[in-house]
C-alpha cells in the first residue's frame, strides 16, 4: 500500500482524488488546498477516511507519504515537484508539465539523480480507446499513417495561466507522440486569438513530421463541445469522438488505390477512392484517469519510468513553446 498525498481540490483535484481512493493499492493519505472551503467539501466526502490540510510542507516534512499527488495552475507545478523530489517523494503531476522547457529538464535531471519517479498526466494516453489505435497501427492495419487531425472544443473553462492551446492541445499531442513513438516535428506553426483572455482561447496548430502532417484545433469559445481524432492511414483511417455515448471508434476500411499499367484511361485517372466497410472494434470501458494513476503506483513499484515521463513531457513543451513563439507569424 502506498500513501498518497494530493496537493489541490479545485477544478481538477476532487476527480484525482476520487481515483486514488478508489484503488485498493493507494492509501489517499491527504488532501491538502490553501481554501479551506474546498477542505470542506472534501471532508464531506471522505469524512475522517484521509487527513487535511492547508500547509503543503507538512507533507514533504512527513515520512509516511511516499508520494505526491499535484492538481494546482501549470505556474506552480516547477517549485511543488521540485520541493517534492528534494523531499524523497515520488511525484503525479497534472499536465503540461512545467510552464518552461528549462524547467522540465531541470526537475527530469533531479528525478534521475534522487532515483524517483515524474508521472505526467498525459491523461488520453491512457484511454482504452487509444490505446486499441495504437494496437491497430502496431499491427499494420493503418498502413504508413498520412495525416492526424485532432478537435478539442469547448465554451469555457478560461483559464489565465495558459492558452487553450497549452490546455486543451496538450491533450493531442501528447496522444500524436504516444501513436508515433516519440517522433518529433520539423515544421511547427500555430496562428490563435486572445478573446475574453491574457493568452490564446483559440488555436490552430499546424506541424509537418516525417511521413505525415497534423492539425490541432483549441477552442474555450465554441458553441459546440468536440472532442475528435483523425487518423488516416494508406490501408485504412480511425475516427475517435469522445462526445458519443457509444461507437466512438470507427475503422473505415477506405483509402486510396494507385493505379498502374500501359493502357489507364483518363477517365480513370491515375489513382481511384476505395470505400470499403465500416466497423466498430471492442473496447473495453476503462476509466482513463484511473488508469493513468495505476501506471504511476506499478511504477513506484516496480522501480520504472512512466510512459508518460518527463521525457515526453519535454518533447511536447518544446512543440507548444516554438508554437507560441511562431504565433500569428
Amino acid at each position: 500500500m502506498i500513501d498518497i498525498a494530493l496537493i489541490g481540490f479545485g477544478y481538477w483535484g476532487p476527480n484525482v482524488a476520487r481515483n486514488i481512493h478508489a484503488n485498493p493499492n493507494l492509501n489517499l493519505h491527504t488532501i491538502c488546498d490553501i481554501k479551506q472551503a474546498r477542505l470542506e467539501k472534501a471532508k464531506s466526502i471522505y469524512i475522517a477516511q484521509t487527513c487535511y490540510e492547508t500547509d503543503y510542507k507538512k507533507l514533504f516534512e512527513n515520512d509516511e507519504i511516499q508520494a505526491i499527488a499535484i492538481a494546482v495552475e501549470t505556474n506552480g507545478h516547477y517549485h511543488l515537484v521540485k520541493e517534492a523530489l528534494l523531499a524523497g517523494k515520488h511525484v503525479y503531476v497534472e499536465k503540461p508539465f512545467t510552464s518552461t522547457v528549462k524547467e522540465a529538464k531541470e526537475l527530469e535531471t533531479l528525478a534521475k539523480e534522487l532515483n524517483l519517479i515524474i508521472h505526467v498526466d498525459h491523461i488520453m494516453i491512457f484511454h482504452p480507446i487509444i490505446q486499441k489505435i495504437k494496437y491497430l497501427m502496431d499491427n499494420g492495419e493503418l498502413g504508413d499513417i498520412l495525416f492526424i487531425d485532432a478537435m478539442r472544443m469547448n465554451l469555457g473553462q478560461i483559464k489565465k495561466d495558459v492558452s487553450a492551446m497549452w490546455d486543451l492541445a496538450v491533450h493531442d499531442l501528447s496522444i500524436i507522440d504516444f501513436l508515433m513513438d516519440g517522433k518529433e516535428p520539423f515544421y511547427i506553426n500555430s496562428v490563435g486569438e486572445k478573446y475574453y483572455n491574457p493568452k490564446e482561447s483559440l488555436c490552430f496548430l499546424t506541424m509537418r513530421y516525417e511521413g505525415f502532417i497534423s492539425h490541432i484545433q483549441s477552442s474555450w469559445i465554441s458553441p459546440l463541445k468536440e472532442r475528435k481524432l483523425i487518423v488516416a492511414g494508406a490501408k485504412k483511417m480511425v475516427v475517435f469522438d469522445d462526445m458519443k455515448i457509444s461507437e466512438k471508434l470507427m475503422v473505415y476500411d477506405k483509402g486510396v488505390n494507385v493505379i498502374s499499367g500501359d493502357n489507364i484511361e483518363y477517365a480513370d485517372y491515375v489513382v481511384k477512392t476505395r470505400d470499403g466497410d465500416v466497423w466498430m472494434p471492442y473496447v473495453p470501458q476503462q476509466d482513463a484517469l484511473y488508469n493513468s494513476i495505476n501506471h504511476f503506483r506499478e511504477c513506484i513499484e516496480s522501480n520504472k519510468q512512466s510512459i508518460s515521463n518527463p521525457r515526453q513531457a519535454i518533447r511536447l513543451l518544446k512543440i507548444l513553446e516554438t508554437a507560441d513563439k511562431n504565433m500569428n507569424k
